[in-house]
């Protein structure tokens, strides 16, 4: 079984910007005890089995979720990363194609440790039924058998693929959108950071779901409030004691590194629009809303979503009426960045 340890991060007592979003919301309330139930058991699997789980659960889709063959096409390949390894991507398609399409490359959760591409797979499948998008999932190699920076490296070079094969995808190599939610969104505004860096065109927003922005060692808490890392210490589906088992698996000299820890970066000028949603009840809430608040101070576009009241991952509960908000929220986010209304 995963073995966690009592957190030590994070103020001890919320502070009064935000503490008030950890008041459970009442459509969660009845659903809570069968959820932390079934996350506990888990948990509680040995670690082989525990991984496996994660890999074998099926999607979260809605009832009325873009069907495969009807509304969407979905393909597998395998591509080239910069060490010599492939790693499998999950292309989706509208069923009638545009040419020179967006593509949405999106980074799954799961903790740099754990998921697939099925974490996702519901905000996937709208965004390319609803916005004729292409949409690439990439299936990066985890922790602990790959540490930091492998899952950047491997989302970096799938991107970089996906501009070079761009004639075989479909799609318009200079109109990308860069998404992930919780890891996934750690990578994504890496990857934003790092496209900038190295001068990569096309990058035109990021998605930034329950994103994790920070190692609590490093957190700036002289600059940004940082109550929610204890405040929602014993939160449902994602808690502090298990976001520290997972930075352990993926970063466990906690170095500072900004690659890991995107908040860290002191110049955010010049990165695209963002889309970042958090959950009130989530340990990551306030490191959230601080890479929101770097980035704006930063003068970058910022739609800024905020769920009270719900744990991390709520949107794995698909009937939710927050977790139909937030998936529309991104198809939204995406129709503005193909206008151009959000610039």
């Amino acid at each position: 079984m995963v073995f966690l340890k009592p957190s030590e991060h994070g103020t001890v007592q919320p502070k009064p910007k935000y503490g008030h979003l950890s008041k459970i919301a009442p459509e969660f309330v009845p659903l809570q005890r069968e959820l932390d139930a079934n996350f506990k058991a888990l948990w509680e699997l040995p670690i082989d089995e525990f991984k496996q789980g994660w890999i074998n659960a099926p999607p979260a889709l809605a009832e009325d979720i873009p069907v495969p063959g009807k509304d969407i096409q979905i393909t597998h390949q395998l591509i080239p990363v910069r060490d010599g390894n492939k790693i499998e991507i999950r292309v989706y398609k509208p069923i009638e194609p545009e040419p020179e399409a967006l593509l949405f490359l999106n980074s799954h959760g799961g903790g740099w440790s754990v998921g697939s591409h099925n974490v996702e797979e519901g905000q996937n499948r709208n965004v390319a039924a609803k916005t004729k998008s292409v949409v690439v999932s990439v299936d990066y190699r985890m922790a602990p058998e790959y540490k930091f920076p492998y899952s950047i490296n491997d989302c970096y070079d799938a991107l970089l693929w996906c501009k070079e094969n761009a004639l075989t995808l479909g799609i318009n190599p200079d109109r990308i959108i860069v998404s992930g939610g919780s890891a996934g969104g750690n990578i994504a505004a890496v990857l934003a950071q790092m496209t900038r860096n190295e001068k990569v065109s096309g990058v035109l927003g990021q998605v930034l779901n329950i994103p994790v922005t920070c190692h609590p060692k490093h957190f700036p808490a002289d600059k940004y409030e940082y109550g929610s890392y204890q405040q929602n210490k014993d939160s449902s589906i994602v808690d502090a004691p298990k976001m520290d088992w997972f930075w352990d698996q993926y970063l466990p000299e906690a170095t500072a590194e900004v690659y890991a820890s995107p908040l860290l970066e002191e110049n955010l000028k010049g990165l695209p629009p963002a889309l970042v949603q958090v959950a009130g009840m989530d340990p990551l809430r306030d490191e959230g809303l601080a890479y929101a608040e770097a980035l704006k101070a930063a003068g970058v576009p910022v739609t800024l979503k905020i769920y009270p009241g719900l744990p991390h991952g709520f949107y794995m509960i698909p009937h939710l009426k927050q977790s139909v908000e937030y998936i529309q929220s991104v198809v939204d986010f995406v129709l503005e960045i193909q206008t151009g209304s959000n610039l």
